[in-house]
């Protein structure tokens, strides 16, 4: 097995397919797609690609960290008592353990992802 992973954006496979939590539900009905590529540290790291429809939902992290980079489609997040951000295409950006806001899809958005949890 190879230390050295590339990811790809296209071949994919059949993705993992998911719905928001109700509870964490804002606006609209969007649909989740999760490609995991990887695990490492006894499962404690993940990394993968993830897709999303627009909609609107309550963004929790809890303990993760996550990291993304933004393959295509825009999103706007507001952490609570935060501005609004908006992340497009080739953009990257943190999501620190406490994370609490507001993620909304305005065009189906794919990004890497890599969590820490």
């Amino acid at each position: 097995m190879s230390l050295l992973i590339k990811i790809e954006n296209e071949g994919l496979g059949t993705p993992e397919i998911s719905k928001a939590l109700p509870e964490r539900l804002i606006e609209g009905d969007p649909t989740y797609r999760s490609w995991p590529l990887d695990e490492a540290r006894d499962g404690q790291v993940h990394t993968g690609i993830w897709e999303a429809t627009p909609g609107t939902y309550r963004a929790i992290k809890g303990e993760l960290f996550e990291f993304c980079h933004i393959l295509d489609g825009v999103v706007e997040l507001t952490e609570e008592g935060g501005e609004t951000r908006t992340f497009r295409k080739g953009d990257s950006f943190l999501m620190k353990p406490g994370f609490k806001g507001v993620w909304k899809t305005i065009e189906t958005v794919r990004k890497i992802y890599v969590t820490v949890g």
